[in-house]
């Protein structure tokens, strides 16, 4: 004889403790997933906002912080500290937060799987996840919007992958958020 639970077909004489094995393992299987897709967007958040490829010609790359120049076969760098812009100053806060938020994210992940009950769990963990989201997307968009208007050249990897880490904030945000509704 065959019960019927789902898609699946189990024997009845099946052991349950073969069953609830499997599942605790697949359950511990998408938590390290989920784990290693938090740590690989922050990881992707601190090089966009870190490294020098937001905006890139032949001969100048540039980042949130400042402006590498090639000059007689020799790179210069200049830094924005002197008179940074308005706009470009809401770039670095909002990538800035967008790295404090996920971060801040992935640590109360930890500490909520093991203090809140079934149900309570991830519900600040998505809302961290989705106020990073957003600040990514306005870092991105007010560069998009404001800086380098009417300029040659292109945008580097790290403009590139600021709009990856929103996608991926973005989907780590609505999965906090749907493994929160599937445990009520």
């Amino acid at each position: 004889m065959l019960s019927h639970f789902g898609f699946l077909h189990i024997p009845r004489n099946f052991p349950l403790r073969v069953f609830k094995a499997v599942f605790q393992r697949a359950t511990m299987l998408v938590l390290a997933g989920i784990i290693v897709l938090h740590i690989s967007t922050i990881i992707l958040l601190l090089v966009a906002t870190i490294d020098n490829a937001w905006w890139v010609t032949q001969t100048v790359s540039t980042d949130l912080w400042g402006t590498w120049q090639f000059e007689s076969s020799e790179w210069l760098y200049n830094n924005f500290k002197t008179s940074p812009d308005e706009f470009l100053q809401s770039v670095q806060a909002s990538a800035v937060l967008a790295c404090v938020f996920s971060i801040l994210g992935l640590f109360v992940f930890v500490a909520q799987l093991f203090t809140l009950p079934k149900g309570q769990r991830f519900m600040f963990t998505g809302i961290l996840q989705l106020i990073s989201c957003l600040c990514v997307m306005i870092a991105a968009s007010v560069y998009t919007a404001e800086l380098h208007t009417g300029e040659k050249g292109g945008y580097g990897h790290s403009y590139i992958l600021a709009w990856i880490s929103f996608v991926l904030t973005f989907l780590l945000a609505l999965t906090y958020l749907i493994l929160r509704k599937k445990s009520e």
